[in-house]
């Protein structure tokens, strides 16, 4: 197992150099490529010891869960004071300190966790959540970096598999680092590795070259906010990357609770599924680098849809190993083709000297729905089953295929 660590790495690093051989992109794609998981592992991290180091420290069972909640509400709560930062000091100086909140957080934890309380952890997981979003802001710096608006698909298509990456380091270099202070509490090395994983974002971001388009002044007056989300393109680009999310985290929160703690498969099962899932988010971005230059968005936002209706239909069919897996692989593919499609769409909604606030309104929405929809997860799922769950995905697939229909009809004219 500790051979797995310095393998990830390895591949990495070996996978961002071939990017910047072959890509034909700024170099800044390879820095952004290589920093991004860095910081997103910490979700998965959480994900994976939050609930365990959590069992002997909260006062009611219930509460377990509440630091990967109070991580994902650090995200959204941080996501218009990212965007603001990065248009006063430039996307390298704002990144950097978005960072140090990873290290601050980690600190907090360490102390927390050795000393057994529980809230103060809560509040650790809530600032290592800033990091995650300064870490999506990532995305936007990359397109920001093209010399070309075409190459967006590209680009959009490498920075989302980073995801594969912060999936493998953030659970593995939990594993591996738990006993690091051997003679501290369980899981308190953990927190060692966050600050780690920080302190080498910050030092890979420094070598950041500001993309032109950072310094450009513009004297054409900003448009009022309202007029800009009015915007069809707007509508679509949010909507595609909002309810992607958000029923992606809906049902896979549920997911994990309904295969093992409901219809009793294996906990060998169930990460099995989970597995799959995570694999199904991030792979699909190997097609897209090479189809979004040969079709137009709105076929990959159709494609979403589509496979999202298929989730409710498997699974609505039973409740056996393989309605869960397929369910859970449609919905990984799904969400991939939804962020990609809202994430290269929301550029044609703003003007330069605008972009930073709709990509703050963007981020802010994406995520504060994403959190609203792993906490209200397993409310549904104990108060309403398994079917209650797919019962409440129903209406957002009409507002997706609603804004997917409203894509077609707008790219025509």
């Amino acid at each position: 197992m500790t051979l797995q660590l310095p393998t990830i790495f390895f591949t990495l690093v070996v996978t961002a150099w071939l990017i910047h051989r072959y890509a034909n992109l700024h170099s800044n794609i390879t820095l952004l490529f290589l920093a991004q998981p860095l910081m997103a592992a910490a979700a998965p991290m959480m994900v994976f010891i939050g609930g365990i180091i959590s069992k002997d420290m909260a006062p009611n069972p219930s509460l377990v869960t509440l630091p990967l909640s109070l991580m994902i509400a650090g995200t959204a709560t941080a996501t218009i004071p990212a965007a603001l930062l990065a248009k006063k000091y430039g996307r390298r100086k704002a990144t950097m300190m978005g960072f140090c909140s990873g290290i601050v957080g980690g600190s907090l934890a360490i102390y927390s966790v050795k000393n057994s309380q529980f809230y103060l952890f809560v509040g650790s997981a809530f600032v290592m959540g800033f990091s995650g979003a300064f870490a999506q802001q990532l995305r936007f710096a990359a397109i920001e970096s093209l010399a070309d608006t075409k190459d967006i698909p590209k680009a959009v298509s490498i920075l989302m598999l980073t995801g594969i990456f912060a999936a493998l380091i953030g659970p593995e270099l939990a594993f591996v680092s738990k006993q690091w202070l051997a003679d501290e509490t369980p899981y308190t090395g953990t927190f060692i590795g966050i600050i780690l994983l920080s302190i080498l974002a910050i030092l890979v971001i420094a070598k950041f070259q500001a993309p032109p388009i950072v310094e450009l002044k513009s004297n054409a007056p900003s448009r009022p906010i309202r007029t800009i989300i009015k915007q069809p393109v707007f509508i679509v680009a949010l909507g595609a990357a909002a309810l992607g999310f958000g029923l992606m985290s809906f049902v896979m929160t549920a997911t994990p609770l309904s295969m093992h703690e409901v219809h009793h498969h294996s906990l060998e099962n169930t990460k099995w599924v989970i597995q799959s899932h995570v694999a199904a988010m991030y792979l699909p971005s190997l097609i897209t680098i090479w189809l979004g230059k040969r079709f137009e968005t709105k076929y990959f936002l159709l494609l979403g849809t589509l496979m999202f209706i298929g989730v409710v239909i498997i699974a609505s069919q039973g409740h056996e190993l393989l309605h869960y897996w397929w369910a859970l692989i449609l919905l990984g593919i799904g969400w991939n083709f939804l962020f990609y499609s809202g994430t290269t769409l929301l550029p044609k909604s703003y003007e330069n000297h605008e972009r930073h606030k709709v990509q703050a309104i963007n981020d802010f929405s994406v995520f504060t729905f994403q959190g609203i929809s792993s906490l209200m997860a397993g409310w549904v799922l104990y108060n309403y089953q398994w079917q209650g769950i797919l019962y409440t995905c129903i209406p957002f697939l009409i507002i997706m295929l609603a804004i997917t229909f409203m894509r077609f009809v707008n790219s025509r004219r």
